[in-house]
């Protein structure tokens, strides 16, 4: 058996920090409550069809990256990140036979589990959002996942990543 070697590990490096850098980017007040969880989405990806390369430390890196950035309770981001990627790589292998939309629909439960464990953090901290709209990044994840997995997935193929 051949031990094939990694190549272009930076381009997943460099989609994460797009990922970080998407995260932070001005939005218009009434979209700002529907912000997709672009990290998660990018992290679930890469776990999804190279969990060999990216996994949990990965994610845990991302997200304490994420908690300096939005200036958090330090390692709030780095959990619920965690969290994710612990439950798409349990997942990975029936979620790679799915087609997209059943993809799709895995995903906005686990980023739905995820929103509700943030929820809770955010309630033990004092900074509980006063609707139910803490979901709405989760479903709007979810509806960005083909397009995402898509053009990573190009970005993947035509760079020879693995």
């Amino acid at each position: 058996m051949t031990a094939q070697r990694s190549r272009n590990g930076w381009v997943i490096w460099l989609s994460l920090v797009l990922a970080l850098l998407l995260s932070i980017a001005p939005l218009p007040k009434f979209m700002e409550v529907g912000r997709p969880l672009w990290a998660a989405l990018f992290l679930s990806y890469w776990v999804l069809y190279l969990p060999h390369r990216v996994g949990m430390t990965t994610a845990w890196i991302l997200g304490l990256f994420q908690d300096v950035l939005y200036g958090t309770l330090f390692g709030q981001n780095a959990l619920i990140l965690t969290l994710i990627i612990f439950l798409v790589l349990s997942l990975h292998q029936r979620l790679r036979m799915f087609p997209m939309w059943q993809q799709s629909l895995v995903l906005l439960v686990v980023y739905g589990i995820a929103q509700l464990v943030q929820l809770w953090l955010n309630a033990l901290t004092g900074n509980r959002p006063p609707t139910l709209a803490f979901v709405l990044p989760a479903l709007v994840s979810a509806l960005l996942w083909p397009w995402v997995a898509a053009i990573l997935r190009g970005l993947q193929q035509r760079l020879n990543v693995n």
